[in-house]
């Protein structure tokens, strides 16, 4: 077994703030070597994402202990028996392996995949295996990843590979803020570039989401809404032609609507903001047994349309090659939202998360990955 040191969720009660609390520790431990169908990736950035968060702060149980993290980029170390990758190869991580064998997965990525939706809950990769162990017990996955480590092993269908041309730090958020942002506009909503389009909640994924928004924008126009003046400050900044926040969006709409800040006061601004025949996509994530108040009659005489995206319904081996080739052609610059730090600052990062201080923090796990 291979020695390493990652980032380790102990305990279910955790207190703000967390720099002081520390709920995550960098802990030495072990990782055991990739089965058939598995890979050993170098991590070389791993992003933080309200999916980590909600962890730690019980909205989202998972099984403990357990190494976090799910957006991430790497590199390909080792491969397992039927993996084809290449050794030295950059690959991104997806935070919902598909078996492409189940109902779900015929479903074109409108439905999450039953059997990674099953590994995911019980913190396994996608075979049921775990490969991690701290003082010789057995450590649960996060989301069959846990990129919080500088070592990783992963199942191959959790994997896409990108070219070596693409930072790591740009690679990673391609694997969930990028995948779900984007996703909802193109395929959720079927945008086609023409069409107004509103972002409710300016977080990686919100902020994400504009870009691919100004990115395949022909004619539309963007409105970017949040409560926070910074991040409407950045949205004009990265493409939006108006940004308010939700007290001040009065009648302002838009054909297609995305709400990524997963609050159902987020969701009920979002819907305020879905014009005549528009389509609203939600892909925030709130609280459990969170609910929002709407008026059916607003949707049956407006002919409005409301959609759930998971991971922005998508097919990950194909869409993320589409924002490669965005990135590449200058028209996703990823570059703008991501802030990079040392590992050994995560729990300092996590109360920059939970504050709204930050839009993408990219851990480095091999700058400052000592045991805590």
């Amino acid at each position: 077994m291979r020695q390493i040191h990652a980032a380790v969720l102990e305990h279910p009660e955790n207190q703000r703030p967390y720099a002081k609390h520390r709920p995550l520790a960098i802990r030495q431990m072990h990782l055991g070597e990739p089965g058939p169908g598995e890979v050993l990736v170098r991590i070389t950035a791993a992003g933080l994402c309200h999916s980590d968060l909600s962890v730690i702060d019980g909205n989202r149980p998972r099984p403990l202990p357990m190494v976090l993290g799910h957006e991430s980029a790497g590199i390909v170390e080792q491969v397992g028996e039927g993996v084809q990758l290449d050794i030295g190869q950059q690959v991104i991580s997806v935070f919902l392996p598909r078996c492409e064998n189940c109902a779900a997965c015929a479903t074109g990525g409108k439905l999450p995949c039953s059997a990674g939706t099953a590994s995911n809950t019980a913190g396994t990769l996608l075979t049921g295996a775990r490969r991690l162990m701290l003082d010789g017990k057995p450590v649960h996955h996060h989301l069959g990843v846990s990129a919080f480590a500088d070592y990783a092993v992963m199942d191959a269908r959790s994997l896409v590979p990108v070219g070596a041309d693409v930072p790591a730090e740009v690679a990673a958020v391609l694997g969930c803020a990028v995948l779900t942002g984007g996703g909802a506009l193109r395929n959720a909503a079927k945008a086609t570039g023409a069409e107004d389009v509103a972002i409710i909640g300016l977080g990686g994924v919100g902020m994400a989401a504009l870009l691919v928004a100004a990115g395949q924008r022909t004619t539309g126009r963007i409105l970017a809404i949040d409560a926070n003046d910074q991040k409407l400050a950045t949205a004009l900044a990265l493409g939006a032609d108006e940004a308010c926040t939700p007290q001040e969006l009065g009648q302002r709409s838009a054909q297609i609507v995305v709400e990524a800040a997963g609050h159902p006061r987020a969701f009920e601004s979002a819907l305020q903001a879905t014009g005549v025949g528009g389509t609203l996509v939600t892909v925030g994530l709130p609280a459990p047994g969170a609910m929002s108040s709407i008026e059916p009659l607003a949707l049956t005489a407006g002919a409005r349309t409301i959609i759930g995206s998971y991971m922005g319904s998508a097919l990950p081996k194909q869409d993320i090659g589409y924002y490669e080739q965005l990135w590449r052609a200058g028209r996703l610059p990823v570059e703008k939202l991501v802030e990079t730090r040392p590992l050994a600052q995560i729990n300092e990062a996590l109360d920059d998360l939970a504050d709204g201080r930050s839009v993408r923090q990219v851990l480095l796990p091999g700058i400052g990955a000592e045991a805590q």
